[in-house]
């Protein structure tokens, strides 16, 4: 019988630490949180890897290193209202439930929605709530922290109007096959980004940039 456990143990000081993730509450959410669970059955034995896990096309488990570096940046503090983007199966909630966050988690997929709903069910996390629906709409509130969990090459106005005064946002922006983490802060209205870290993840469609059409 896999022991789960001594992965996630695994995962943790070869993927996590050694990417100069500190904060004891992301450490303790990732030591925590069955990550096997929120994946297809086909990728439970691959669940701890290291890389992106495909879900479905265009659509990944980011690596555990770079979820937890871009937690690391965005300083989730408990009662933080937190929109997760692109929430796949619910991995990420999930994460940030045990980080003491409220979690609003929203996926454009019925079927990953749906799957997203019913795992989080089964882990008992009520501090989550999932919808099917438009990316850019995002929900009808506020956040003090959005997490796009996918690549980006725009996002839109509506869904930085979603985020509070002093609010953070972490993004995977791609450029071609290259990708950097960046972390936005909302400040006098505006949002300003910085470089954290480089990543890749497929771009989600929600976010592409519209190509201009030429003869």
């Amino acid at each position: 019988m896999t022991d789960f456990s001594a992965r996630r143990v695994m995962m943790v000081d070869t993927q996590v630490r050694p990417s100069d993730v500190t904060k004891f509450p992301i450490i303790a959410a990732l030591l925590a949180v069955a990550r096997e669970a929120f994946v297809p059955p086909a990728l439970v034995e691959a669940a701890y890897m290291g890389g992106n896990l495909d879900l479905a096309p265009g659509r990944v488990m980011v690596e555990s290193r770079t979820l937890a570096k871009m937690l690391e940046y965005l300083n989730i503090q408990p009662g933080d209202r937190v929109l997760n983007l692109a929430c796949g199966f619910g991995y990420t909630a999930a994460v940030l439930s045990h980080m003491g966050a409220r979690v609003v988690a929203v996926d454009d997929d019925a079927d990953i929605a749906a799957g997203a709903t019913s795992r989080i069910a089964a882990q008992g996390l009520s501090g989550v709530q999932v919808k099917c629906g438009d990316l850019k709409l995002g929900a009808t509130e506020t956040f003090d922290v959005i997490v796009i969990e996918g690549g980006v090459e725009t996002i839109d106005a509506s869904v930085l109007a979603q985020l509070a005064e002093g609010g953070r946002i972490g993004a995977i922006f791609m450029s071609g096959a290259l990708g950097t983490v960046r972390i936005g802060t909302k400040m006098g209205g505006q949002v300003s980004w910085r470089f954290a870290f480089n990543a890749t993840a497929p771009v989600l469609s929600a976010f592409a940039q519209s190509k201009a059409f030429a003869l």
